[in-house]
């Protein structure tokens, strides 16, 4: 596992999200528990815990390493290739 998240170069912060919720659970009418945000192109996906785990099934049809979290109040990263979670200063 990386100490830092060797894919800082792939934030992009300006892209807006996609949504406010997740793109494909919206599409079929199904329901999620929390959201994350592709740092690379903007796409929300449910996370994980969710049953879809949509941001995952981004993660592996696009390469694009980097969620963040897209709830309220949380700030915090995820580099799917360097198992890291982080915060940006």
């Amino acid at each position: 596992m990386a100490d830092t998240c060797t894919h800082l170069d792939q934030i992009h912060l300006e892209i807006p999200p996609s949504g406010d919720g997740c793109k494909e659970c919206l599409e079929m009418g199904d329901v999620w528990i929390h959201l994350r945000r592709c740092a690379t192109c903007g796409h929300v996906g449910c996370c994980d815990s969710s049953k879809n785990k949509h941001a995952t099934k981004h993660h592996h049809a696009t390469q694009h390493p980097v969620v963040q979290s897209f709830q309220p109040g949380e700030d915090w990263f995820w580099c799917y290739p360097d198992q890291l979670m982080f915060k940006l200063d």
